[in-house]
Protein backbone atom coordinates (compact mmCIF):
# COMPACT_ATOMS: atom_id res chain seq x y z
CA UNK A 1 0.00 0.00 0.00
CA UNK A 2 3.11 2.36 0.60
CA UNK A 3 4.48 1.95 -3.21
CA UNK A 4 0.98 2.24 -4.12
CA UNK A 5 0.98 5.87 -1.87
CA UNK A 6 4.43 7.19 -3.49
CA UNK A 7 3.45 6.14 -6.84
CA UNK A 8 0.24 8.34 -6.51
CA UNK A 9 2.16 11.45 -4.96
CA UNK A 10 4.25 11.09 -7.94
CA UNK A 11 1.27 10.91 -10.58
CA UNK A 12 -0.24 13.67 -8.30
CA UNK A 13 2.20 15.99 -9.34
CA UNK A 14 2.36 14.97 -12.89
CA UNK A 15 -1.51 16.20 -12.68
CA UNK A 16 -0.62 19.53 -11.01
CA UNK A 17 2.22 19.72 -13.77
CA UNK A 18 -0.49 19.56 -16.39
CA UNK A 19 -3.57 20.87 -14.96
CA UNK A 20 -5.28 20.62 -18.48
CA UNK A 21 -4.86 17.17 -19.01
CA UNK A 22 -6.40 14.07 -18.30
CA UNK A 23 -4.06 12.24 -16.71
CA UNK A 24 -6.44 9.13 -15.54
CA UNK A 25 -4.35 6.93 -17.40
CA UNK A 26 -1.53 7.39 -14.60
CA UNK A 27 -3.65 6.29 -12.23
CA UNK A 28 -5.16 2.98 -14.38
CA UNK A 29 -0.69 2.14 -15.17
CA UNK A 30 -0.22 2.44 -11.27
CA UNK A 31 -2.56 -0.07 -10.05
CA UNK A 32 -2.12 -1.92 -13.04
CA UNK A 33 1.47 -2.01 -12.41
CA UNK A 34 0.71 -2.93 -8.51
CA UNK A 35 -2.28 -5.80 -9.91
CA UNK A 36 -4.77 -3.52 -8.04
CA UNK A 37 -8.33 -3.05 -8.64
CA UNK A 38 -10.07 0.45 -7.71
CA UNK A 39 -12.22 -1.08 -6.16
CA UNK A 40 -10.31 -2.84 -3.70
CA UNK A 41 -7.43 0.06 -3.70
CA UNK A 42 -10.77 2.35 -1.85
CA UNK A 43 -12.25 -0.21 0.08
CA UNK A 44 -8.22 -1.02 1.67
CA UNK A 45 -7.43 3.02 1.93
CA UNK A 46 -10.78 2.93 4.02
CA UNK A 47 -10.28 0.47 6.04
CA UNK A 48 -6.39 1.50 6.88
CA UNK A 49 -8.05 4.80 7.70
CA UNK A 50 -10.91 3.79 9.49
CA UNK A 51 -8.63 1.49 12.00
CA UNK A 52 -6.04 4.37 12.43
CA UNK A 53 -2.87 2.55 10.24
CA UNK A 54 -3.06 5.15 7.54
CA UNK A 55 -0.14 7.29 9.48
CA UNK A 56 2.09 4.40 9.39
CA UNK A 57 1.46 3.62 5.42
CA UNK A 58 1.96 7.37 4.64
CA UNK A 59 5.12 7.67 6.70
CA UNK A 60 6.45 4.48 4.78
CA UNK A 61 5.39 5.99 1.46
CA UNK A 62 7.38 9.54 2.51
CA UNK A 63 10.66 7.11 2.86
CA UNK A 64 9.74 5.35 -0.53
CA UNK A 65 9.68 8.76 -1.81
CA UNK A 66 12.77 10.07 -0.22
CA UNK A 67 14.73 7.32 -1.36
CA UNK A 68 13.47 7.71 -4.83
CA UNK A 69 14.45 11.62 -4.81
CA UNK A 70 16.53 12.57 -2.35
CA UNK A 71 16.70 16.17 -3.40
CA UNK A 72 13.39 16.16 -2.15
CA UNK A 73 13.70 15.92 1.44
CA UNK A 74 14.43 20.05 1.96
CA UNK A 75 11.22 20.36 0.88
CA UNK A 76 9.46 17.85 2.63
CA UNK A 77 11.03 18.72 5.75
CA UNK A 78 10.06 22.53 5.10
CA UNK A 79 6.42 21.36 4.81
CA UNK A 80 6.39 19.08 7.77
CA UNK A 81 7.64 21.45 10.25
CA UNK A 82 5.21 24.25 11.36
CA UNK A 83 6.12 27.96 10.65
CA UNK A 84 7.24 29.86 13.52
CA UNK A 85 8.45 32.96 12.04
CA UNK A 86 4.86 34.89 11.87
CA UNK A 87 4.96 38.56 11.99
CA UNK A 88 3.70 39.97 15.28
CA UNK A 89 0.17 41.38 15.21
CA UNK A 90 -0.60 45.10 14.97
CA UNK A 91 -3.06 47.20 16.59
Amino acid sequence: MSEIMADLAINDQVINTYQNKNLESGTRYILKTHNVKADDFTESYKYYVATGKMNKIVDKAQEILLEKDPKAKGFVEGKSKPNTNLPKLVR
